[in-house]
Formats: structure tokens, sequence, C-alpha cells
């Protein structure tokens, strides 16, 4: 039997065309023992990095199986089972990705978009053979959605000539250039293409054939004949030039008994009803075929199958990933130059500072001498805001905090990410946008303190660097931003415009066919009866016990009256069910992340595909690369999060309302953190309209805790939340001396204290760990990990040098062994206390506002929900409640949004 591989393979992210999951794909192709497989989605790349990482992630797991059989052979060297099971693996170790897509040729130009002929393409089979070959690939597909788009995005010609290297071209199907033309008789022209394809391609050059031979009645007919038609052309122009052939299947789904669903996804695709005599058909023979089938299909051309392993061949096995590729920040020459830094840093000294290992993961030494030039820029901005924050003379502690979070930033080789934030949020603040506090395991940097993109001072706080960063282990900074909602585009515009369009994209996010939505959908296809339709779709709980995430067939097994429809005598409503099983999960829309940004050191296109999208609001062309945020940063982009919080636009809005009534410009960073109007209004619970703190929940508890500082407020935030709420009872009975605090061991106090005894924060239990044991900074964050995530192997290991260490600080085992106990029990609830101290500032901020200028701040509040009539209704009400009258619109007063008169009421916009 001729070896062969599938060269042309679609899989969901053709979106509402292949009904293939990259891992089923995949899975059927190792399983039939082929050497690879390729996938070329129809005008995108979308799922390639998840075809990449599923292939690699099984040959991984595929090592670790080979190792455990080898072991079993050598204990039973005979077994002829245990051989051929090893020789199966080692095989799959060999397995190719061949990373492709089936792009639209435009017919005239890329440019042309005026002509019916304008809106398709000629469809052709582009794959990368090497790291040069996908470098072309991605900038010719990204080219094809910002330059060629009308309808479909589309490469053209030029760009095939110009990107060609690295690359091999087959003819695709029926609609490609050469099979249409000599389907419609114009050999000549399908020569003419043929010549013009070798001779920019050579022998990278393929033609495509295919044989869709079915007898279904309910299948299309028509292709088969004409692929036969074409195909017995196609082989006498592939003798006459020269040109090898290949044999594809086309395929879109994964095994034969997939084709019923696969036409259902093409009638909702086509929005056409399953009974429509007119609608579009496929010929139910394009499931992943298997070695064995395809080799029957064409067994008089089995060169055609050969070729296809000679493509295979042809194709290098190559990384699509990077190390960090940090955007360039531009550093003033009058502080220094790349140029200058090279003649006071030669290379073996930075190979001696950052150590020979980290010198070349980081890069080289162009890269180092970046790092550096950098490093030392953010070491003069950081010294700079220091004395701002901290005064002229810096303490000891202070010092050597920044001196070690500097060291570990540049070590990483991220200083430049410090100064690209820092750069966009000092131009927010110059534009008038209000930034928050910060938000997550960020706040814990100093270093982000001294230069303003965080407002929280770490050392205050117990705030902890290694939270953030761990030093014993590279991982992405993080720095998530919260800016007013109308803002939030200003400073998008700014960095677009600073570090180049081509250089700024969104990221990708693509919506699925939930259970209930491909009940609806399939419901819709058959014609089922809306009301049935809908019945079905609410019969699906929105949870199971014991269900981490619920499917269809989980609900059919935990609801009696799905299991009767699926079970149903009546077609209709049983294949509804059977075809929205076989079709949920499927990707059926791309959209764009709403706070991921990506700001490259190159053009995006250089690293990744992009595609486009519409701004919402501007309409505007967006970037948006093809792969989604959970793999991006492995292609080396860095990923940054710009948020639009409503709360900072209602505090902006309110100290707007302030200055306009009393003429008092307030700096609401400034205000004191002990005001008693403040916490007489968290004692009495009077909450609503504030940020965090607002639920019926939590004003319960604020009326029986009476916070007293600003501390009780971080613990009371992070503490109300699912797990973490049963201490509450007990939080508030420590605080009113009505139960006693105890300490384990009494040094524990020193970080205990201000929860009382309790353990609130993923922070303490890092402190504590070095105060007790002598964790290393990095040893604690692992701790903090591995018992939030419950990694049994981490934490065992981690459990033993905890008590270990203990023992040694001359503590006893018993109070050792209790300790971890409790810290197993709660440290997977524990909070970051790092995000808890921002959001309760910015909590604080508006109960303060609400305490001291009640009527400038409800004001704000409902200017800021005008569109939701509930909320609308619920803040009336409020202000009903502190006295204040909510008057009718006036001419002569009303403004655009609620204001406050001179009596002191609130006034309708």
């Amino acid at each position: 039997m001729q070896p062969f591989v599938h060269l042309h393979v679609h899989s969901q992210y053709s979106l509402l065309d292949g009904q293939a999951s990259i891992n089923r794909i995949v899975d059927k192709a190792m399983n039939d023992g082929m050497a690879g497989i390729a996938l070329t989605d129809h005008g995108a790349m979308y799922g390639i990095k998840e075809f990449v990482n599923y292939i690699n992630s099984v040959k991984s797991k595929t090592k670790n199986e080979i190792k455990q059989l080898s072991k079993e052979l050598e204990s039973n060297p005979a077994s002829q089972k245990l051989k051929e099971e090893i020789a199966a693996k080692t095989a799959k170790l060999n397995f190719k990705p061949i990373i492709g897509c089936e792009c639209y040729c435009a017919r005239r130009n890329r440019f042309s978009q005026t002509e019916k002929i304008d809106g398709s393409g000629w469809h052709l089979v582009v794959l990368a053979k090497n790291l040069t070959g996908y470098k072309n690939l991605i900038k010719m597909v990204s080219k094809s959605w910002t330059e060629g788009f009308y309808y479909r995005p589309r490469i053209d010609k030029e760009l095939l000539e110009q990107y060609h290297e690295g690359l091999i071209i087959s003819t695709a199907c029926l609609g490609g250039e050469i099979p249409r033309k000599i389907d419609d008789g114009n050999v000549e022209g399908a020569e003419e293409a043929v010549e013009w394809f070798k001779n920019i391609f050579g022998d990278d050059f393929y033609l495509e054939i295919q044989r869709h031979k079915t007898d279904r009645p309910d299948a299309d007919q028509t292709t088969f004949p004409k692929q036969q038609r074409v195909n017995e052309e196609i082989i006498k122009i592939g003798k006459k030039y020269g040109v090898k052939v290949i044999a594809t299947n086309d395929a879109h789904f994964v095994n034969e008994e997939d084709a019923e669903a696969h036409d259902r996804l093409i009638c909702l695709s086509m929005g056409k009803d399953f009974d429509d005599p007119d609608r579009m058909r496929y010929t139910k023979q394009e499931w992943i075929k298997t070695t064995a089938e395809m080799n029957r299909i064409f067994s008089d051309v089995p060169e055609a199958l050969a070729n296809t392993m000679e493509i295979a061949d042809k194709v290098e096995i190559y990384s699509i990933d990077n190390p960090a590729l940090m955007p360039f920040y531009p550093i003033d020459s009058s502080f220094g130059t790349e140029e200058e830094y090279k003649t006071r840093y030669p290379e073996a000294a930075l190979i001696e500072k950052f150590g020979e290992t980290n010198f070349k993961r980081l890069g080289g030494y162009d890269k180092a001498i970046r790092i550096q030039l950098e490093s030392d820029y953010l070491r003069h901005l950081t010294k700079i805001g220091a004395r701002k924050k901290y005064g002229e003379e810096l303490s000891e502690e202070v010092t050597s905090r920044l001196k070690f979070e500097i060291d570990t930033i540049t070590n990483m080789g991220f200083p430049g990410y410090f100064l690209i934030v820092q750069d966009f949020i000092n131009a927010a603040r110059q534009m008038d946008v209000a930034v928050g506090p910060g938000r997550g395991s960020a706040a814990g940097s100093a270093v982000a303190y001294c230069l303003g993109i965080t407002d929280i001072d770490p050392l205050k706080y117990d705030l902890l660097f290694e939270r953030f960063l761990n030093p014993d282990r590279i991982s992405m900074p993080d720095i998530d931003i919260d800016f007013d909602d109308e803002g939030r585009d200003k400073v998008l515009q700014w960095v677009t415009e600073k570090y180049g369009f081509e250089k700024v994209a969104r990221i990708i996010t693509y919506g699925t066919m939930a259970t209930k939505s491909s009940i609806r959908d399939v419901a819709r296809v058959h014609k089922l009866p809306l009301a049935e339709a809908d019945r079905l779709a609410k019969l699906v709980p929105d949870r199971i016990p014991n269900v981490k995430k619920i499917n269809l067939r989980e609900a059919i097994e935990h609801v009696p009256e799905l299991k009767e429809a699926a079970n149903n005598p009546d077609p209709l409503v049983r294949d509804t069910l059977k075809y929205a099983e076989m079709l949920e999960g499927n990707v059926r829309s791309t959209g764009v992340h709403a706070c991921g940004v990506i700001i490259g050191q190159t053009d995006i296109s250089d690293i990744v595909p992009i595609s486009t999208a519409d701004d919402k609001e501007t309409k505007e062309k967006l970037l948006v690369t093809q792969y989604e945020g959970s793999v991006i940063e492995e292609t080396g982009l860095i990923k940054m999060d710009f948020l639009g919080l409503k709360t900072l636009t209602i505090i902006k809005d309110a100290l707007i309302n302030i200055e306009t009534t009393h003429g008092i410009k307030i700096d609401i960073n400034t205000i004191p953190l002990d005001d008693p109007k403040t916490y007489e209004l968290y004692s009495n619970g009077q909450t609503t309209g504030t940020f965090q703190f607002e639920s019926t929940g939590m004003q319960k508890y604020l009326k029986e805790l009476h916070p007293s500082k600003f501390e009780d407020l971080i613990a009371m935030n992070a503490l109300y939340r699912p797990g973490p709420m049963d201490y509450i009872p007990s939080f508030i009975a420590r605080k009113q001396g009505k139960e006693k605090i105890v300490y384990d061991i009494p040094v524990m106090e020193k970080f205990l204290d201000e929860t009382y005894g309790i353990t609130v924060y993923q922070e303490q239990v890092m402190l504590l760990s070095r105060l007790l044991a002598n964790f290393t900074r990095g040893q604690s964050d692992e701790l903090r990990k591995a018992m939030g995530k419950k990694l049994a192997d981490k934490m065992a290991a981690l459990k033993e040098k905890f008590i270990s260490g203990g023992k040694s600080n001359g503590y006893k085992e018993k109070d050792l062994q209790k300790i971890w106990t409790d810290w197993e029990k709660f440290a997977q609830y524990a909070f970051n206390k790092s995000h808890s101290t921002c959001y309760s500032w910015v909590a604080y901020q508006t109960a303060w506002l609400k305490a001291n200028y009640p009527s400038e701040y409800m004001a704000s509040v409902l200017s800021n929900n005008l569109n939701n009539i509930t909320e609308i209704t619920k803040f009336m009400d409020e202000c009903k409640a502190m006295g204040i009258n909510v008057l009718s619109p006036d001419i002569n007063e009303s403004v655009l949004k609620f204001s406050v008169n001179k009596s002191g009421h609130i006034r309708f916009g």
C-alpha cells in the first residue's frame, strides 16, 4: 500500500464550512500511521497555533509512554506486543504538522474591487515547507486581509511572486484557477497558468486531483463527473509540462458518519432549510479518508499518492514560537544610544553580567545591549519617581527593594515593557483620561509605583513583587490597566499613532456553538416548531453537580425530559438533538478581545497572521491577530490589557460636578484614608452606588463589622466571595473582641495582625513561608501557585521543605503541620492582596465622594447608568433615602447629564 498524507484539510476554523476539531483531525491521521497532515483553512490561519501545539503535546505524551513501555520491555524482552507498541508510538514522534492555507487568489489583482469577478477568487492551496515559507505565508495571508479584502480575503499573483520562497503550491479543488479553466473549456488558459506557477515555484508546484464519487441521492451528484473530466486533463498537462500530480480529498469533516452533521452546518452557513431542494450540497465524501481508502480511490494513479509523501518529506520541522519580542521604547539619544553602549559594554562584560545561558536566551549581544540601555533608563526614571513618592533620602528598605526589582526585570529582559506602560499611562493622564490605581499582581511592584503605573505603595501594604514576577521563573509580565470608559479609546489611538498602525493589534476571539444555541440552530434548519426548539433549549441546566463544563451529552444524561427527547420516535426531535450534539462547540464566528492589545517590536504580520475588524465605536479598521490570547504570547508577542472601568468615569464626572457646584478642584488620589464620614457610611451599610461594596450581603456584614481602617475594607473585599465568605463571621467577631485571636506561632502576628489572625491573602502565605521556613522569594511564589492549583506533587515537596525549614528555625513540627494543614484548606481561596488593595482604594474613593459630596456623586452615578432603567430606579430610590430630590428636566437648569443645582438637588439632564 502506498503511504499517503492529506494536504488539503479544513477544520472548524473554516468558519461554518469545516466541521472538524483540530485534535480529531490529528488523532485520525496519527492513528492511521500517516507521516503528517496539513491544515489548509479558507483564507485564514486561525487554527494553526492550536494545530502545532496539539501535535507537540501528543508527541510529548508519547515520549513518556515510550519510556514507560521501554522499562516494561526490559523486564519482558521477548514481548512482541511491547515491541510493536513502541514502534507504533515512535512513528508518532516524527509526525509533521504541515502549515498551510487555502487562499483566495484574486482573478485580476487584490486591489480590484469593482466587478463581480472581484468578489470571489481562485482557490489555491499554499503550504509552508520551512520557517521562511511560514513567514512568507503569514505575510501573504495578512495582506489578503489588509489590502485584498473584498467579500473575502484575497492574495494575488504579485504577492505569490514576491513571497514565493519556502512555499509549496497546489491547484486546489474545482474552484482553483487551473481546474476552473479546464472545466470552462479553456485548456489554453489553464496551461498558461501552469507555466506561470512553474516558472515561479519550480518543483514546488503541484497539480491536484480529487475524486468524490457518490451514489447517495441526498448528496451532490454533479461534482464527480466534473472532477473526472478535469482530472483527465490535469494528468495530461502534468505530463506535458513536467509537473507532478497529487491526490487530495478536500476534507471538511473527520469520519464518514460526520457527513450529516456537516450537511446541517452548511445549511446554517447558507441560511437555508434542510429540506430546501435548491440548497448547496457537498458530495458527503469529504472526510479524512484513511490511507487504505485513498489507495482504493487512486489505485490507477499511485504516483499521485506517492507525491504527497514527497511534499511531506520536503516540509521541515520548525518552531513558530519566539522568545519575548519586546517592543522598542524610544529613549532620548541624550541619555544614551545602543552604539554608545557597545563601546561601554563589550560582549564579555554582558555575558558575565547576565550569565551565559541567560545571555543566549535574551538573544545575544545586540539584544543584551538594548536591554542594558533600557534597564539604565528604567533605573533613572524609577529614581526620579522614588524621590517624589518616598522623599529625597531613600531608606535602605526602598533602595534594596527597587534594586531587587530592577535586577529581576533586567535579567528577564523586560525593562522596555515597563517603559512602554509608563509612557502610555503618562500620556493618558496628560489627555485627562482617568487611570486606575492598579489591578492584579502588578501593584506589588515598587518600580511600577515609582513610575506612576500604580498608585498603591506596595511597601506600606506588604504587597509582593514576586507575586507579579517570580525571580526564579521566567514569565511574561502582565500589567492590566483600567481607564475611564470614554478615555480608553483615546489611549489606544495614541498608542497606535506612536508605535505605528502595523505594530499594534487587538487579539482575536472565537465564538462557538454553545449547547443551547446549537439546539436552536439545528432546530431552525430542521424547521422544528419554535416553541419545541425553545423548550428543548431551556431543558439544558445552567449547572450540573460535579460537572465542570456542561455539554449536551451531560445534559441528556442528567435531565429525563432531554433523554426522552433524544429517544423520541419523531425523527425531527431526535435528530435535532443528535446533530446539535455533533455541532456543539464548533467555531462559528470571530470577535475582538475586549481589552487585549499587542504592541509589536516589528510589524505584527512579521510574527503572526493578522486579519481585520471594524472598531465598534469609530468603524475604523483594526488589525487583529489570528491566534487567540491563550497562545499569542508563545509567539513572542507581548499582550497588554487596556480595560474600561465605568467606576473611573463616575469618579471623574463626580469631581467635575463638585468643581462646577463648589468651585473646588479635588485630587481624589490624596483624600484622607481616615475620614470619619466615610467609615460611618460603611458602618451603616449605605453603600448603594459605590464600587465593590454595594451588594445586600456585603451591606449586612459591614453593619456588623463597623470597619474603622482601610485594611478592614481590603480584607472584606477579599473575603466576600464563595469559599472564604465562611470566615467572615469569625473575622468580625475577632475585630469586635468577641473571639480570641490565637497565633500558632507568636511571630505569625507580624503578617496576620491586620486580618485578626486569619490568613486572607496569598501574600500572607508567601511571607509566612519565608519567615517561618526560610523560603526564598521565588519558592514562596511556587508555594502560592501549588496551593492555589492543588498541584499534589509540588505540594508534597514544598511541605517537606516547609517542615524541615521551620524545624531548623526552632519551631515545633506539630505546630508546623497544623499551619500547613490550615493553609491547604484555605490557600485555594486566598485572594491576591495587590488586587484587593487597588480595588478597595477605588471603592473607598467612591464611598468618600458619596459621604462628603452626596448630591454631586449620585448625579454622576445616575448619569452613567442612563441606559439601565432598573439601575436608574434603584439609584433614584437611594437619593430619596439620602434626602436628595431628583427633579424633572428644566429648560433653564438642565444640561446634558444629571447635574446639581444651587439648592443641592439633582436635576435630570
